[in-house]
């Protein structure tokens, strides 16, 4: 079994480019960072005393619900607060990866890693082969703007507070290119998907 990194930049399109690709590979297993950071901030009852700790027990709402977008806001403007809550969530969400990888070890299968600050943790070091979902810096910034209701202030600073997309493109073994339609974004998943599968018999 390969371990397969993907990452990108803040709305370059890993999301469709990870849904693509598993109507091609249905047999592949896949680990979403974002959900699991979520089903953490929800559901870890230390996670949420960390995070109540950090920024507030305001964060939560009284039914229990995380203000995403005030956590958000916080963590984007302040770097401090930023490194706090990676802290919290990383180590945890990188331990749980792992073992579900290792787990799958002899499964016939790849096992992709949809993992945001893949570089950024370190996370490389466990993949087979990384592969980088990019587009133009005007594009990233529109679909974000567009996506999260920001103006472009607050996206730039967004972008910013991010390893360069530009790094990511010269460490990784593959780029998507996603700065077109769905289609050309398709086209792009068959080849490394077919790629992939030839590797695997290969292997």
């Amino acid at each position: 079994m390969s371990v397969i990194g993907i990452t990108g930049g803040i709305a370059t399109g890993k999301t469709a480019f990870s849904q693509q690709l598993r109507e091609l590979l249905p047999d592949a297993a896949f680990f979403d960072a974002d959900i699991a950071a979520r089903e953490l901030t929800h559901h870890d009852v230390e996670v949420r005393a960390l995070i109540e700790q950090e920024f507030g027990a305001a964060i939560y709402s009284e039914a229990g619900h995380l203000n995403r977008p005030e956590l958000r806001a916080i963590v984007f403007a302040d770097p401090g607060k930023k490194v706090a809550l990676e802290q919290i969530l990383h180590p945890r969400i990188r331990r749980q990866w792992a073992i579900e990888a290792e787990s799958r070890r002899t499964s016939p299968g790849p096992f992709f890693a949809d993992i945001p600050l893949l570089y950024e943790t370190g996370g490389e070091t466990l993949c087979q082969r990384v592969v980088v979902v990019a587009c133009s810096a005007r594009v990233q910034l529109e679909r974000l703007m567009t996506r999260s209701s920001l103006d472009r202030s607050a996206a730039e600073q967004m972008i910013a507070a991010q390893m360069p997309l530009t790094e990511k493109i010269t460490r990784a073994d593959h780029v998507v290119w996603n700065n077109g339609t769905r289609a050309a974004l398709a086209q792009q998943v068959e080849t490394l998907a077919a790629l992939w599968r030839h590797r695997a018999v290969r292997e």
